[in-house]
């Protein structure tokens, strides 16, 4: 029996690797949550908080989540919150032209779809912009270019990210009588459960255009996919 035990407790088993990840998940989920407080901040925090996940995944597991946030955070800070300033401040306006169109009404009322087809593009650029970020070295135009690039890829694979990354915080903006519960559990693992997510789905796309963990050359694109990937290998695997 306490073989037993202690086959199931340990670190190469099963258990032991879930409970690492879920370790590794919550602590770098308390660093974004501390390194958020300047809401300025936010954008470098994502960015982190996808690069220990990417490097959780194409490593062993085991890493310390503390040190690897701030890692990624400090390589990440500028372009990610030229990226996210600029993500809210374009949020904003919509905002605004969608409240001007409805009260406004009539044909100027019917406008606001126009508005609302530039919020998805904007959302769905800025949800892979993050992860891409985390794992390329590139200019901000070319990583969105290339954020564009996964998202059309696996289109359905996109889908179910996007999903993940929206439904949450629309769930807890909406329903208000579980409203605490759904603090405690952003607080304690919620963006790092979605950033794991997220990055899971998109590891083996990433990992065809960097180099492996153990210092081999990535497996070459095809030729269309190095044209368009060109810039993105430069990153030295994470």
């Amino acid at each position: 029996m306490s073989s037993f035990v202690q086959g199931f407790l340990d670190n190469d088993s099963y258990f032991g690797k879930f409970m690492t990840k879920l370790g590794i998940i919550i602590g770098a989920n308390l660093m974004f949550v501390v390194f958020s407080i300047p809401f300025f901040t936010m954008g470098a925090g994502l960015v982190a908080l996808y690069h220990v996940m990417l490097k959780t995944l194409r490593g062993d597991g085991v890493l310390n989540p503390f040190s690897e946030f701030w890692r990624g955070f400090k390589n990440n800070f500028k372009q990610a919150t030229i990226s996210w300033l600029i993500f809210v401040l374009a949020a904003g306006i919509l905002y605004v032209d969608i409240r001007i169109c409805d009260q406004a009404g009539g044909m100027m009322s019917m406008m606001k779809y126009g508005a609302y087809a530039v919020g998805v593009i904007l959302i769905i650029t800025f949800s892979f912009l993050l992860p891409t970020m985390a794992a390329f070295a590139d200019s901000i135009p070319h990583l969105i270019r290339n954020s564009w690039f996964f998202f059309l890829r696996r289109p359905i694979q996109s889908v179910v990210i996007l999903f993940f990354d929206i439904f949450p915080l629309y769930l807890t903006y909406t329903d208000l009588t579980m409203r605490p519960l759904y603090a405690f559990l952003w607080t304690m693992l919620g963006f790092g459960a979605i950033s794991m997510l997220g990055s899971a789905l998109l590891v083996k796309q990433f990992s065809e255009f960097l180099p492996s963990p153990e210092g081999d050359e990535a497996a070459d694109p095809s030729a269309d996919e190095a044209g368009i990937l060109e810039d993105m290998r430069k990153l030295d695997g994470f």
